[in-house]
C-alpha cells in the first residue's frame, strides 16, 4: 500500500486548505488589493504547497528507504533517518 493512500485524508485536508488559499489569491487580485496583501497571500500558499511536498517526500523516504533498510542494514537506515531530519529542517 502506498504511503499516500495511508495518509490520504491528511493529505487531502492539506489540498483543501491550499485550494482555499489559491481562491484567496484570486479574490485579492479581483478586488485589487494592495501589492503587499497579494504577496502575503501568495507566500502563505507557497508555504502550504512546500509543506505538502515535504510531507509526501518525508513519507516516501520513510516508506521506501528507512523501513526496508531497518532489517538489512541498520547503518543505512540511520543515514536515511538523518536525511529525513535534514529534509524536515529544510522545509520548515
Amino acid at each position: 500500500m502506498s504511503h499516500t493512500v495511508r495518509q490520504k485524508a491528511k493529505l487531502l485536508n492539506r489540498v483543501h486548505r491550499i485550494r482555499g488559499q489559491v481562491d484567496a489569491i484570486e479574490r485579492a487580485l479581483e478586488s485589487e488589493a494592495a501589492c503587499e496583501q497579494v504577496m502575503h497571500v501568495i507566500a502563505a500558499c507557497r508555504g502550504a504547497l512546500n509543506g505538502l511536498l515535504g510531507e509526501v517526500v518525508e513519507e516516501h523516504i520513510q516508506a521506501h528507504l528507512v523501513e526496508p533498510l531497518k532489517g538489512s542494514d541498520p547503518a543505512a537506515a540511520d543515514a536515511a533517518e538523518q536525511l529525513v531530519d535534514v529534509f524536515r529542517g529544510y522545509f520548515k
